[in-house]
């Protein structure tokens, strides 16, 4: 990557706005004072292990049902059981906890793909290789087996098969893609995002392998040669599927993110993953900054329809904390490298 990154003014976010994310939930608090105010080990740990007893977390391990899933949808529980896992990841709920155990070994006793859904129910032109197998051994697109693969490596499960599989589905262009068993010759932002957090949970929890982290060099490739949201080919802003001529939600932060790629999501990601910025992130971060409202926050926007086990935050145009927890650690990260 080229040293000569463009310096962006950015400034360090006001006391007030440190004080009004402290002032909000576990989850959030300790990621704070691990990412802005660096507060010493002891402390970061100590507030997080509250995520297990006190606030969101809590209330999301308190709704797990006895067979391991949770609400959203009755016919297909295991997507918002998917979709919860990640929300207890995100908020850092300890694996090693009580709690954590309980709720993953319900999930791996008895949650599974299609569970609810009889064998003379399966589309009959369809692959059904993935009816009823156990959660953790994911599905067949790698949209979801990117985040089956987060859930289960962040909780220490094997999570080797899945791996191999994904491994064996990066494109030429050094992306994902749901559309490849259709004829999709070209990476995904979406399916490309939910492949590479799975990978980089799995390297922090197990040292992954050499394959592993070529592997998610070329995804973060795929996005960098792309400015985080621009077509290779054009510089311009792609449609959203080939269903639509509208751009993308690409420019419109959301939390949670389900299986949806926006900016400041795939900025945190290559935070996370300890990517060096150069000059092809700079117009994405720009961009981030200014979203920036006049009272140091960002808003909530683009609220997904994909049902999770607690709404934790207003409507769309409310301050949100998880879009501003994660806002400040991404400019904070591209400063401090620049």
């Amino acid at each position: 990557m080229s040293p000569k990154t463009p310096k962006l003014i950015i400034q360090k976010p006001t006391k007030s706005v440190i004080d009004w994310l402290l002032d909000s939930d576990p989850s959030i608090r300790w990621q704070v004072m691990r990412d802005l105010t660096r507060e010493s080990d002891d402390a970061v740990a100590a507030e997080r292990a509250r995520v297990a007893t006190e606030g969101w977390g809590a209330t999301i391990l308190a709704n797990q049902a006895e067979d391991g899933t949770w609400a959203g949808e009755k016919r297909i529980p295991e997507y918002p059981t998917m979709r919860t896992l990640l929300l207890l990841c995100d908020m850092g709920l300890d694996p090693a906890s009580e709690q954590a155990r309980r709720a993953v070994s319900r999930v791996r006793a008895n949650v599974k793909w299609l569970m609810n859904i009889s064998q003379e129910e399966l589309p009959k032109d369809e692959d059904i290789s993935w009816w009823h197998k156990p959660f953790f051994a994911g599905e067949v697109e790698p949209c979801i087996n990117g985040r089956v693969l987060k859930v289960g490596a962040y909780f220490g499960q094997d999570m080797q098969p899945l791996v191999e599989r994904l491994l064996s589905e990066q494109m030429a262009d050094g992306g994902w893609n749901c559309e490849q068993e259709n004829g999709s010759t070209r990476g995904s932002f979406h399916s490309t995002i939910c492949v590479l957090e799975g990978l980089l949970e799995y390297e922090k929890a197990t040292g992954g392998s050499p394959a592993v982290t070529a592997a998610r060099r070329r995804g973060e490739e795929y996005f960098l040669e792309r400015r985080m949201f621009r077509l290779l080919s054009t510089g311009e802003m792609p449609a959203l599927d080939n269903k639509t001529e509208q751009p993308p939600d690409w420019m419109l932060f959301s939390y949670p993110t389900s299986w949806h790629y926006d900016v400041l999501r795939g900025l945190d990601y290559l935070r996370s993953a300890g990517v060096s910025p150069d000059e092809r992130v700079a117009e994405a971060i720009e961009w981030v900054a200014k979203k920036q409202i006049q009272s140091g926050r960002w808003l909530r926007e683009n609220i997904h329809d994909d049902p999770i086990a607690l709404d934790m935050e207003g409507a769309n145009g409310t301050d949100s904390y998880w879009n501003t927890l994660r806002a400040l650690r991404v400019l904070a990260w591209y400063s401090s490298q620049t």
